[in-house]
């Protein structure tokens, strides 16, 4: 029940996201209702195709579907009267990025698969959706830009929480240092510039 929970309020999250960034490009309602539903459902959708789950997550449950379309038409008659609260929306979609990874993760794990492809499940089932919204949306993926602490938030987040489940943490503890440690990362890189190394090539003579 804690899971279904946590999956549904990362959707709602990730598909207002979605709407708003199909609002900044001028979409028509159908097109924002899309982007909403890619962006609340992609990730999810391709961890269920790699891992052979069948059939996916919002097929076999609608009411997946039902809060992307919900959190969407909703974001657009909000917007409609009032500007969208920009740190709020961050805020938002860092817990997004927290609650679909570490839910990614545990349903990786409940596969009992190695270590290292839960933490890529659980990544692609945070990151991937924004990776596709953005694709559509001919930007370049949030994940991709240069030292951006996204995925990266998630890769850590992940380990950490199977770090701790290994020294004996139970598994709703672990999973909250997990989710808090994607979220400060995450806010971190937000509010203070954080970011990765660039790899830089030397300039051949």
């Amino acid at each position: 029940m804690i899971l279904y929970t946590l999956d549904m309020i990362g959707v709602a999250v990730f598909a207002v996201s979605g709407a708003l960034a199909a609002g900044r490009k001028h979409l028509d309602l159908l097109g924002v209702m899309v982007i909403a539903v890619v962006t609340a459902l992609g990730g999810g959708t391709l961890r269920d195709v790699l891992l052979d789950r069948s059939p996916v997550f919002w097929v076999q449950q609608p009411d997946y579907l039902i809060v992307a379309i919900s959190a969407g038409l909703l974001t657009v008659i909000y917007t409609a009267f009032f500007k969208p609260p920009q740190r709020s929306l961050l805020i938002a979609d860092a817990c997004g990025l927290a609650l679909f990874s570490l839910s990614g993760a545990q349903i990786a794990e409940a596969a009992r698969l190695h270590g290292l492809i839960v933490i890529l499940m659980g990544a692609c089932s945070g990151v991937a959706g924004g990776l596709i919204r953005d694709v559509l949306l001919v930007e370049i993926p949030i994940i991709l830009k240069r030292g951006n602490i996204y995925a990266t938030a998630a890769i850590a987040g992940i380990a950490l929480y199977l770090a701790l489940q290994k020294m004996g943490i139970p598994n709703s503890g672990s999973m909250l240092v997990g989710m808090g440690t994607i979220v400060s990362l995450r806010l971190a890189a937000i509010m203070w510039g954080l970011s990765l190394p660039v790899y830089r090539l030397r300039d051949q003579e």
